[in-house]
């Protein structure tokens, strides 16, 4: 039996046992829970997607999957099912990511710290923007994702964080008090992070960054997660590195990285003639999404690359050359 392989008769037929049986009778048959994160649609009435797509194996396999032999996440039983055209939705809405508490952050400072309402038309505009970020899929998002609610309660959580805050603080996660200590310890910085999020939104600029690796989750980028993949993905402007690749040929210098001196040729030979990586120096929270001048660039090894982007604030590599003991020594 293939995991997955599933066909649209046999999601049917399950369904038809859903409905005969009854839900609590279904899942007592088959061993599943209730769903909590995602439900599939059909005819008007909601189905427990990952018991459907369970049972579904039976009538395609002749043996239904138990609930601890596939995950009902978008990995699989969303993906499976999605795959053959039925429509699944999110029961509850996807936590806030580091980008959208950047945003709520904004405003809830512009207001003093203090909580804002959702009558607020500062609320409204930022619910409007929070739904356009390409950060969660649409299927895992419900009808009341972002919604004037949800945004208001986030910058009361935010404010009744804040050390000033006298009464009792709402709940509210670690990475609402990583930003907000982040707001607090570089308040322009942090700002200026907020506009160019806000407004590489608007424009489009951010929504067509192209994917990061999955090991670039270990990057902490303290303009938030589509900032710094717009960040590397103009890092790795084949035409712009090539350029200055050249203009450092051009002056008859090595190809060496601008931090430790390591040269992929002199090592690798000539699998390693013409690499480097390239860098820009100023993050862009910084300098914004301008033009790139060759001069904004630094042409650096891996090793460094990653060390200047391991966590915030990301060095020049002039400042991760002064933090090497060889240097030092």
């Amino acid at each position: 039996m293939q995991k997955g392989v599933l066909t649209r008769e046999s999601v049917l037929m399950a369904i038809e046992e859903y409905d005969r049986l009854g839900r609590d009778a279904f899942l007592d048959k088959y061993h599943f829970g209730p769903a909590r994160d995602y439900v599939v649609v059909h005819d008007g009435r909601e189905y427990d997607s990952k018991a459907v797509a369970g049972v579904s194996h039976r009538f395609e396999h002749g043996h239904a999957l138990g609930p601890d032999e596939f995950s009902g996440g978008r990995a699989q039983a969303v993906a499976w099912l999605e795959r053959i055209g039925f429509r699944v939705k999110s029961i509850r809405n996807p936590d806030w990511a580091r980008d959208e508490l950047v945003l709520a952050c904004a405003i809830t400072a512009k207001n003093g710290w203090k909580g804002l309402t959702p009558t607020d038309p500062r609320v409204a505009e930022l619910s409007e923007l929070l739904q356009l970020l390409p950060i969660h899929p649409l299927a895992s998002r419900n009808e009341t994702f972002r919604n004037v609610n949800g945004v208001a309660r986030k910058t009361v959580d935010i404010a009744t964080h804040h050390p000033d805050y006298q009464g009792k603080p709402t709940k509210g996660g670690a990475l609402d008090l990583a930003v907000l200590k982040a707001f607090l310890e570089s308040p322009l910085e942090m700002a200026a992070a907020a506009e160019l999020l806000r407004a590489g939104v608007l424009v489009g600029e951010l929504q067509d960054a192209g994917p990061l690796d999955d090991d670039a989750d270990e990057f902490d980028a303290p303009e938030g997660r589509l900032l710094f993949r717009r960040h590397v993905t103009r890092e790795r402007n084949r035409g712009l590195r090539q350029r200055k690749i050249d203009s450092v040929v051009r002056q008859g210098r090595d190809l060496a990285c601008e931090v430790c001196g390591f040269d992929f040729k002199a090592v690798y030979g000539d699998r390693g003639d013409g690499y480097i990586e390239c860098h820009h120096v100023v993050p862009l929270h910084e300098a914004g999404e301008g033009r790139t001048k060759l001069s904004d660039l630094a042409l650096i090894c891996s090793n460094c690359h990653r060390m200047v982007h391991r966590r915030a604030p990301w060095p020049t590599p002039d400042e991760l050359r002064t933090m090497m003991p060889s240097h030092r020594a």
